[in-house]
């Protein structure tokens, strides 16, 4: 169950972050309602997965999600946007994978 979670977040965080970013560079760096509209089916795409969690409860699998957009959206940019983190960057990413986990995965 844990590894089909983690990979949900995974795609969740791809489809939600790309799509945003595809609307961003749409609207920002005027690439057109095409990139647009493919950024706006991105994010819808994300809504699915993000309901495909095993863990029942919307509050829990959001709130723990907030903590995966936080390192994918940093991951995100170093990949696409020459984002260059810094320490603290990266402290408060660890941080909020700790969140993930505990909201998630702590033995109930």
């Amino acid at each position: 169950m844990t590894a089909r979670s983690i990979a949900l977040f995974v795609a969740a965080a791809l489809a939600e972050i790309g799509g945003a970013y595809l609307v961003w560079v749409g609207l920002r760096d005027d690439k057109g309602p095409l990139v647009v509209a493919l950024g706006v089916m991105a994010l819808g795409l994300y809504g699915v997965v993000a309901a495909l969690q095993p863990e029942n409860e919307f509050g829990r699998v959001l709130a723990a999600y907030g903590g995966v957009f936080i390192v994918g959206s940093i991951a995100w940019g170093i990949a696409f946007d020459s984002f260059r983190p810094d320490r603290y960057d990266l402290a408060g990413a660890a941080i909020c994978l700790v969140g993930v986990a505990v909201i998630m995965y702590a033995p109930r």
